[in-house]
């Protein structure tokens, strides 16, 4: 197997080098002779591998051959892609030097006490050892130098030589592990040695802690004594833009027309924007309110799936696989004969609205179009403009002081200094908020440091705003840099999953290991920090509690895009000819928006791939990935072979349609992490080696009704999966394997299961209380079975499983339940809940329970309920009225109802 992967690896190489004329003319004429030569062999191999009888001499002579051509494939390959020959060009990354040399002295530990290392290349066990003890020893060294080496140029020098040769040991060392030559670990290893004796001259010191901790130069972290705030929820002043705006809405023409807010980067446009969606009056007065975001790279298929979804409980997923043929008329046959309110944010030329115009039908109602930009757009030649003004001195002090102490109110020794420095803000409240993440990080005898460092020279306001935020960068620590600058990867104003996000922090290395912490907790501090600090904006929640999506303010990203390429972070191509004209590092280790066809031969030495463009054939990966995700690639009905050539990868996410087994290949990639699969409509069986991938933490079909399945042949004697968090699990009822592999998989936090449509009935009652982790999960079309659900079970789903109302008791025993979504899954027309039932309970969702017609509650059930949504229950005829005495509850929405 694996030589055929090999085979189809080389060809794919071959097929891009040939393709990209450039630099198939820089070879050497023998070099192109040798491929000449190649091709052909690779011919008469694969026609004699696709002749049905073999005789025996003749397989014989096919398997001498095939041998040959992979490895002239391979030379071919090193010669033109070599990583080590060509890294000397490399701009390697200046962000969280100290987190990238303990990533690469964990991976080394793992590889030196590694008993599976390949004989077969002569792995160089002994070397890495000293290798290893070197890097150790040079490690801290570094620490004790951290923070003298920016007012001494040779420490500095000195520290960078030895940040570029970890770099290079790491690229030698990870390219032996995939089978390339190891020439060069020599001189690498000679290089260490020789900076660790320069290491001790220079810093007289011959005993260093190896175990130090990181360092944090410029800031130190404050744990948050606050829940992560949902986006815009402060807003100071301007209460009469607010009253002007929604007269303009609903007043006037009973016509279609449209409102714009106008103003600079960071002036809070869309804090405002949504100040007045969410004020009663406009709520009262529309019957639809719809949103979405344009920016400046926008379709007419995400504008109409982010107002669509802003208006239907459909999932997301569902309108994403539709185009806009039909996702057109949908839009407009909900608005149709509705008054409603459209906010259309970051518009940047009347394009974006042209290309949805026409779902928006004018009933002469007094619909409104609502919409922001920095620039004036006239959609019609009497639409109303609104330029937002600056905050006054006085909301700018008013706004920092409910950003750092909420309604404590300002220490008044610090009165001054902060009055003062509101004033330097200059009436911006992006400026504002940054300042504020700033003080709330600084120790409070360092606040006039921070006036200071505001008062410059004059600047345009949104070059001020760039000040702000390289301040607030500079305060930020090693760590918390490389999770930001990662931002820098995602499109502007995109909503980005948090799960996501912290699965490829994790995978990137960014998020250092924790005692008693899991990887995905620790990611979640980073997070609220960074939201702590006004860089990032939390634009979902969770049901749970916590982030569910985030994002940055447009100038934020700007600027983080920026910082990104200065600092050889990550390299964005913006076009298909960006290869070519790279102002960039010339070999980065992280590249997204990567077109195919035109790039792969560029960036032979990239640790990271993120969101292709296009579909090529024709593709070649680098062998040295870790971070590997398609984006919007499709595979139909097929696997990409190739991946299971990676043997660094660790995240790998991918769209493909009708899949239905992964290769049991999948085993060669042994420090995989997370597996996403997007777009299947299938269960996809995995393989037995699947147990034997020890790293795998999460496995997760997008698609709802798809999952993985597990095999459960030998369950006894397979190996657990101790680090497994999050999976996604088609289980055979009748199996009745369900807690036998549940008891493999210790430590799963959340779990959606769906069944087998093949399977028999089995056991009626499936059994979820061995896993005691477990604290989310969903189980979908399990109509007539019974459940023993754990006790620290925190969110619970029910979608098409049907339970009768009288059962939903022993549900409500559980002491921890947080979150309960019965979705389609009720039987019986009444609910009467019995005494002390949902003691912790903050969420209660019903949607579809057709029958539903009487509820009785006393009112000790729900003590700490916060929202109650009843969604499609047409013969309920009310809600307990004590649930109006719930101290917590915040929210009761009723849709469609009686």
């Amino acid at each position: 197997m694996n030589q055929m992967l090999e085979l189809l690896e080389g060809l794919r190489f071959l097929t891009v080098l040939l393709r990209h004329q450039e630099k198939f003319k820089e070879l050497c004429l023998e070099m192109k002779n040798l491929i000449g030569v190649v091709a052909c062999d690779a011919a008469v191999v694969i026609f004699s591998l696709s002749v049905n009888q073999i005789q025996k001499g003749l397989a014989k002579e096919t398997d001498l051959a095939l041998f040959h051509l992979l490895k002239v494939l391979k030379f071919v390959r090193a010669e033109v892609t070599d990583p080590v020959t060509s890294v000397s060009g490399f701009g390697f990354p200046r962000t969280n030097e100290l987190g990238s040399m303990d990533f690469l002295l964990e991976n080394l530990k793992e590889l030196e006490s590694c008993n599976e290392a390949d004989d077969s290349i002569a792995f160089p066990k002994d070397q890495i050892r000293t290798v290893l003890e070197d890097l150790v020893f040079l490690r801290s060294f570094l620490v004790k130098i951290a923070d003298q080496r920016n007012g001494n140029g040779k420490l500095q020098a000195l520290w960078s030589r030895i940040m570029e040769v970890a770099h290079w040991a790491e690229f030698v060392i990870d390219s032996i592990v995939v089978g390339d030559k190891h020439e060069y670990l020599g001189r690498v290893a000679r290089d260490i040695q020789l900076l660790r004796t320069e290491a001790r001259e220079t810093y007289d010191s011959t005993r260093h802690d190896c175990g130090a901790q990181r360092t944090n130069q410029k800031s130190f972290r404050i744990e948050s004594k606050r829940s992560i705030p949902v986006l815009n929820e402060v807003v100071v002043g301007l209460d009469d833009e607010i009253k002007t705006i929604i007269q303009s809405l609903t007043r006037g023409s009973k016509l279609l027309d449209f409102v714009s807010i106008v103003g600079m980067a960071g002036l809070g446009k869309t804090t405002l924007a949504n100040r007045v969606c969410n004020d009663p009056l406009i709520l009262s007065h529309f019957h639809i309110l719809a949103r979405c975001t344009v920016s400046q790279v926008y379709s007419m298929h995400s504008l109409l799936v982010q107002l669509l979804c802003s208006i239907s409980s459909r999932s997301p997923d569902e309108y994403l696989e539709m185009d806009e043929s039909y996702l057109a008329p949908k839009l407009f046959k909900l608005l149709k004969r509705n008054r409603y309110l459209i906010f259309l944010d970051d518009v940047w030329e009347i394009k974006a609205w042209n290309l949805v115009k026409s779902s928006f039908p004018d009933d002469a109602n007094g619909s409104r179009i609502l919409f922001t930009s920095r620039i004036q757009l006239q959609f019609k030649p009497d639409s109303m403009a609104h330029h937002l003004r600056h905050l006054t001195d006085e909301e700018s002090w008013k706004l920092l002081q409910k950003k750092l102490f909420g309604k404590e109110g300002f220490p008044p020794t610090l009165g001054k200094v902060g009055s003062q420095i509101a004033k330097l803000c200059r009436g911006l409240p992006l400026t504002v908020v940054l300042v504020a993440g700033i003080l709330a990080n600084t120790a409070e005898d360092c606040w006039e440091e921070i006036a200071k460092s505001l008062t410059s020279s004059i600047v345009l306001d949104d070059e001020y705003c760039m000040m702000t935020l390289e301040l607030s960068y500079s305060h930020l620590s090693d760590d918390l840099k490389a999770c930001f600058l990662y931002f820098s990867a995602f499109q502007e104003d995109e909503n980005v999953p948090v799960r996501r996000l912290f699965w490829l922090w994790i995978s990137e290395g960014f998020v250092r290991k924790t005692e008693g912490m899991r990887f995905e907790d620790v990611a979640d501090d980073y997070l609220k920090d960074l939201v702590d600090r006004s860089l990032v904006m939390v634009s979902e929640q969770r049901s749970m509690g916590g982030a569910k999506a985030c994002r940055l303010h447009d100038l934020v990203h700007e600027f983080c895009v920026k910082k990104a390429k200065e600092e050889s972070f990550l390299h964005i191509l913006h076009g298909r000819n960006d290869c070519c004209i790279l102002t960039g590092p010339s070999n980065p280790l992280r590249v997204c928006n990567l077109m195919i066809r035109a790039s792969m031969l560029e960036f032979p030495n990239a640790r990271s791939l993120l969101s292709f463009k296009e579909d090529d054939l024709g593709f070649w990966l680098p062998k040295l990935l870790r971070v590997l995700d398609f984006g919007e690639l499709e595979f139909d009905a097929y696997f990409p072979m190739e991946v299971f050539l990676l043997a660094h990868l660790r995240y790998l996410a991918l769209r493909a349609r009708g899949v239905c087994v992964i290769s049991a290949a999948i085993a060669n990639l042994s420090r995989l992490q997370t597996f996403l699969l997007r777009g299947n409509s299938f269960d996809c069986l995995l393989p037995k080696a699947i147990w034997n991938i020890k790293t795998l933490r999460h496995l997760w079909i997008k698609y709802s009704n798809a999952s993985f399945r597990f095999p459960v042949e030998n369950l006894e004697v397979s190996p657990g999966l101790f680090h497994l968090d999050t999976l996604s699990l088609v289980i055979d009822p009748s199996s009745q394997s369900l807690e036998k592999m549940l008891t493999k998989l210790p430590n799963i936090r959340r779990l959606r299961c769906t069944k087998m449509t093949s399977s028999r009935i089995g056991d009626r009652i499936l059994v979820f209380d061995c896993s005691s982790q477990l604290e989310s999960l969903t189980l979908l079309s399990f109509d007539g079975y019974g459940f023993k659900f754990p006790l620290n079970l925190k969110k619970l789903t029910l979608i098409l499983t049907p339970q009768p109302l009288t059962k939903i008791s022993t549900i409500g025993e559980l002491p921890n339940l947080e979150v309960l979504k019965l979705v389609y899954s009720a039987l019986g027309e009444e609910w009467k809940m019995k005494e002390g039932e949902f003691p912790s309970l903050r969420i209660l969702k019903l949607k579809g329970l057709w029958d539903f017609c009487s509820w009785t509650a006393s009112f000790d059930n729900f003590p700490r309920l916060e929202k109650l949504v009843v969604q499609s229950c047409p013969k309920l005829e009310e809600v307990p009225s004590c649930l109006g005495e719930c101290a917590n509850l915040q929210t009761i929405e009723v849709i469609r109802c009686r």
